[in-house]
């Protein structure tokens, strides 16, 4: 289970520019749920994921992983139990480097690395196996650059290689917000599938409010820091975009925009 406790995050503090995102923030997300995150802009989406992965520090509180403190860990730490996927299709991979070199060094992510190759060509046949299985045609281009496919097609390599190694938890990051509608669709049935065969506990933040209904066990959104609709079993599966439109809708008109 992934806990944040009493968390108190303020931005830019002592300054014109002082902002407190969080004050006594909580939330628990238990073992194998797939949450989907929305909320406008400044809601504390993006920071919630950092402050998870311990890209940003917090002024007070607790990230907890089944009752372990991880707080001092660095992002690097949490990393190795944790998988990340960007809405940038380019932050997730490396572009200069082939599929295949890649995906090796996804595999290895957590591992002690020696003196020896990184890329290991007998692992190529499962690395097929595995891009086959995104029907994307990539099987065939495991000596392709990263750099040289399309935004819809990294972004599903990304994916694939988050999720190589034994995770707690895969974030992702509005990773369809960059892509097509039609790509974006079929990243997120892949991403679905993803989750389910592996059976991830997901965080997923997202302005499609389609999706934040469509997918996921439990949907939150929030405002100003704090948590403004829970929806959970069979609350989420009778939810509809209007019910959560009209709320998001409701807090649009409060804050005057």
């Amino acid at each position: 289970m992934l806990e944040l406790r009493h968390i108190d995050k303020t931005y830019n503090p002592g300054t014109v520019t002082e902002m407190c995102l969080f004050r006594d923030f909580n939330l628990s997300v238990p073992e194998g749920q797939f949450v989907s995150v929305v909320g406008s802009n400044g809601s504390g989406k993006t920071s919630m994921l950092n402050i998870i992965c311990g890209s940003i520090p917090v002024d007070a509180g607790e990230v907890a992983i089944n009752d372990k403190i991880i707080n001092s860990q660095k992002e690097f730490q949490r990393y190795r139990r944790m998988g990340r996927v960007y809405q940038d299709p380019s932050l997730g991979t490396c572009p200069s480097m082939t599929i295949l070199e890649n995906m090796s060094l996804a595999e290895n992510k957590g591992k002690p690395f020696g003196l020896g190759r990184a890329v290991n060509r007998k692992r190529a046949e499962v690395y097929r196996t595995q891009l086959a299985a995104l029907g994307l045609g990539l099987e065939n281009k495991l000596d392709t650059r990263m750099g040289s496919l399309s935004g819809g097609q990294r972004q599903a390599v990304a994916l694939l290689m988050a999720t190589m190694t034994p995770l707690d938890f895969l974030i992702l990051d509005e990773h369809t917000a960059a892509l097509d509608p039609r790509t974006a669709d079929l990243i997120m049935q892949l991403t679905d599938r993803v989750v389910r065969e592996k059976k991830l506990t997901a965080i997923m933040v997202t302005h499609n409010l389609r999706y934040a209904v469509e997918y996921g066990d439990r949907l939150l959104m929030m405002d100003r820091g704090h948590v403004v609709m829970d929806k959970a079993g069979e609350e989420k599966s009778t939810l509809v975009v209007d019910d959560v439109l009209s709320v998001f809708n409701a807090i649009s008109i409060e804050c005057g925009n």
